[in-house]
């Protein structure tokens, strides 16, 4: 598995259109968890932060509507992009979901195509390296689909996992990333691989950065990681 594939959460209560999503996500090149219900959804997004949210409607106990509801009054999980599932077609219905903080709204039966490309649309505003956009910084360019740096003029020869740790600073300039946050989306969460390591890329990444001259423009935040900016 890429250590770098956006996330994304699909909360489904029918097993055989949970897994028909995950599927059809997993060949697009996401890396998927499941929920079947709402509260399983809840656990899910507190253990493994997702980057995105595919969330069902109509569940038992408790409802999609619900869950978005809660997780856009919490601080730390407002910002992630909750596409709502219903077969409910009213307006109302879909302007009830929009406000209640779903940042869209696909009416069952849905085009599995057209889905994929709202997860896109998606994620293009939250992880926009993920698919292939070119972010700036400063002087700083970094082209995702050709895996290309520059600053100024000159083109800067960083290693994979440099690549990955620009792209993620990027992506947020001046957020506060913590080494086990870092170790989480540059390594991946299945890996075991010790905090130290993080600063030894970190060294890597501000050597490449300041190859040609120009100030170090990573961040170190006593106590709390690094930032770009």
């Amino acid at each position: 598995m890429a250590v770098d594939q956006p996330r994304v959460l699909v909360v489904e209560d029918e097993p055989a259109q949970r897994e028909v999503l995950s599927y059809n996500l997993e060949a697009e090149g996401f890396a998927v968890s499941r929920a079947q219900n709402g509260e399983e959804a809840l656990l899910l997004v507190d253990e493994d932060m997702p980057d995105i949210i595919v969330l069902d409607w109509m569940m038992p106990n408790l409802s999609g509507i619900e869950v978005c509801r809660r997780l856009k009054i919490r601080p730390e999980t407002r910002a992630i992009p909750i596409i709502m599932l219903s077969a409910r077609s009213e307006e109302v219905d879909k302007v009830r979901g929009l406000e209640t903080g779903a940042d869209d709204y696909v009416i069952k039966p849905y085009s599995v195509i057209e889905l994929m490309a709202r997860v896109r649309s998606q994620l293009r505003r939250v992880r926009p390296a993920s698919v292939g956009q070119r972010l700036e910084f400063d002087d700083i360019v970094l082209d995702a689909e050709s895996h290309k740096v520059t600053r100024a003029t000159d083109e800067l020869k960083l290693g994979p996992t440099e690549f990955r740790l620009l792209s993620t600073f990027m992506e947020k300039p001046g957020r506060v990333w913590s080494r086990e946050q870092l170790l989480d989306r540059v390594w991946g969460r299945d890996i075991y691989v010790d905090t130290r390591t993080v600063d030894v890329h970190i060294g890597r990444l501000r050597k490449a950065l300041t190859q040609y001259g120009g100030s170090d423009p990573v961040r170190t935040v006593r106590g709390a990681g690094y930032a770009l900016g």
